[in-house]
């Protein structure tokens, strides 16, 4: 998607390993229901299991591929780690979209493959995603809070009825931010304006956020122009109204994609993220259980 464009390269083994410890296992596998196919890129630590779990979604016109250094870090640190990406078939083609989950059972497709894995604890799941991956996370949160225990979502879009009716100011955020809802509008193939305003609905995780039941970090960049942190503080707020569990870690001269361009930025968002899905998918067992 043009949401990536006028951003300097990223570095998807900024803060994370370039190759996998020894004793990590690795594996892939395609799965696929309807219209819909999915890779994913697996890796897990030593031992029998089973052990908390997180799946990895990436940025929008990335590959489970690129996170290969999210995941082994994530092994390496006792987790099984499973990344993940999308095409939909479209006019007989499959292609990547914005809009390939058009279900509930394409939101929860990689949760039903995970029982055929005895490794993952089925009772401990968390998602991980970074921009269009943190919309899909919140959704899957949305559409199966019985599977997902924990959420960390990186400046992801939560209403995009807001968003794409928003405002930017200096000429090369008025492009990109134009480019942007021009490819939003594309990729939705919606024939008019109101098939097009239900889609941005359905597709925004504030529309589902009375359903959320697990604990949410959102992780922003302060200087995020693209996606501005309003879009994680609104989604917080919301689950907040309906009891549920959240915090914002604002970065502090954090851009866009920070995490894959600002090695000290990226390091306290990581950190956070650790220590979040230590907090609710392997909390400390109470002395003497």
């Amino acid at each position: 998607m043009i949401l990536l464009m006028g951003c300097p390269r990223t570095n998807h083994y900024l803060i994370h390993p370039r190759k996998p410890a020894p004793e990590v296992t690795l594996w892939s596998a395609d799965f696929a229901r309807g219209d819909l196919k999915m890779h994913i890129e697996g890796a897990r630590p030593p031992g029998v299991g089973p052990f908390p779990t997180v799946l990895v979604f990436p940025e929008e016109e990335r590959t489970a591929s690129d996170m290969h250094g999210v995941i082994w870090d994530l092994a390496a640190r006792g987790y099984v780690a499973i990344a993940a990406d999308y095409e939909r078939r479209i006019e007989g083609k499959y292609r990547r979209s914005m809009f390939a989950w058009q279900t509930s059972g394409d939101l929860t497709l990689i949760l039903d493959t995970m029982r055929a894995y005895p490794e993952v604890d089925q009772n401990r799941i968390g998602a991980l995603g970074f921009s269009e991956g943190a919309v899909v996370s919140l959704l899957m949160a949305a559409h199966d809070p019985d599977r997902i225990k924990a959420v960390v979502a990186y400046y992801p879009i939560t209403d995009f009825q807001h968003w794409y009716s928003g405002k930017r100011s200096g000429l090369f955020s008025r492009g990109l931010f134009a480019l942007a809802r021009w490819q939003l509008r594309v990729e939705s193939r919606a024939s008019n304006d109101d098939e097009f305003q239900s889609a941005l609905w359905l597709a925004s995780p504030i529309s589902m956020a009375e359903y959320v039941r697990a604990p949410v970090l959102f992780v922003h960049g302060a200087r995020d122009t693209l996606l501005p942190p309003e879009e994680s503080e609104r989604m917080a707020e919301r689950l907040k109204a309906n009891g549920g569990v959240t915090e914002v870690l604002l970065v502090p001269d954090a851009g866009r994609l920070f995490n894959f361009r600002q090695r000290q930025e990226a390091t306290k968002a990581w950190q956070a993220t650790l220590a979040w899905f230590d907090r609710y998918l392997r909390p400390t067992p109470p002395a003497g259980g």
